[in-house]
């Protein structure tokens, strides 16, 4: 199975990105099945019910949240009404929608897909990413009743991130870290045979500090003090993300390769 998974959408940009080349990339490289976090998709914090129609419409079959997934209210109710939108699974209980699903894929395969919230160095105290994922992955075999397994690891901390693709290795097809907005460079297939990069980067405007005009976020770092609000950069985006090609029958990685398109980073393709 020909996997993308497409690090975090931010603003106008981002979301212009996707609406452009999804479909194309889609075709172009077989994919089967494409996940992307949409958690800033909309004026840079949250996601809004218009744009996860807009990013599904463009191609994905999955898109995920964050730590942002509630700053636009709207998504407490359309999370219920919508399945491809995923949660944080070590959200509270109470919280509206769910953080792993089952999908269908082509050819009647299946794809898990599960997020997780770090908690090193995140402003609210989320529950534990490991201990709520474990039930999750233990009924989910890759390979099985899933024929891939895709992890997304939202952490702010690298070392949590590598912590978890560990804990999940020879468990998940794949464990990929989102948040940062800026791509690592360690994908690797790890002993066990999960592939795992770090962080995915985001799809957005590079020319930034991480997705952001740069204005707001140097005068607090220089004075320590906030004019505004933060706003999403608006030049070119870079599609910023992983590509995997799994075997279905034991749903571990053939290969892994980072994915980085236009915009003003070095190209990457699969």
């Amino acid at each position: 199975m020909r996997l993308l998974f497409l690090g975090d959408v931010v603003g106008r940009t981002g979301r212009t990105a996707v609406a452009e080349r999804l479909a194309g990339l889609r075709a172009e490289w077989g994919l089967d099945f494409v996940v992307v976090n949409g958690e800033n998709a909309t004026a840079g914090a949250g996601l809004s019910a218009e744009h996860a129609r807009a990013l599904l419409a463009a191609g994905a079959d999955v898109v995920t949240l964050g730590d942002h997934a509630f700053d636009n209210r709207d998504m407490e109710s359309f999370i219920e009404q919508e399945p491809r939108i995923l949660r944080p699974l070590n959200y509270a209980r109470a919280a509206p929608g769910r953080g792993a699903r089952l999908y269908e894929a082509p050819g009647g395969r299946r794809v898990l897909v599960a997020v997780t919230l770090g908690q090193v160095f995140m402003k609210r105290p989320f529950d534990d990413p490991f201990s709520a994922l474990e039930p999750v992955l233990r009924a989910h075999p890759p390979g099985g009743i899933a024929s891939a397994v895709i992890v997304e690891a939202h952490a702010e901390a690298t070392s949590e991130k590598m912590a978890l693709g560990h804990w999940c290795d020879g468990r998940a097809s794949v464990v990929v870290g989102t948040h940062t907005h800026v791509p690592t460079a360690d994908a690797q297939i790890l002993p066990a045979g999960t592939g795992y990069l770090s962080d995915a980067g985001m799809c957005g405007d590079y020319d930034s500090i991480i997705g952001m005009d740069k204005a707001e976020p140097m005068r607090r770092f220089v004075t320590g003090m906030a004019r505004g609000r933060f706003e999403p950069a608006g030049g070119p985006a870079t599609l910023s993300g992983l590509f995997a090609e799994t075997d279905d029958r034991t749903g571990r990685p053939l290969r892994i390769a980072p994915v980085r398109i236009g915009g003003r980073l070095p190209q990457a393709l699969p």
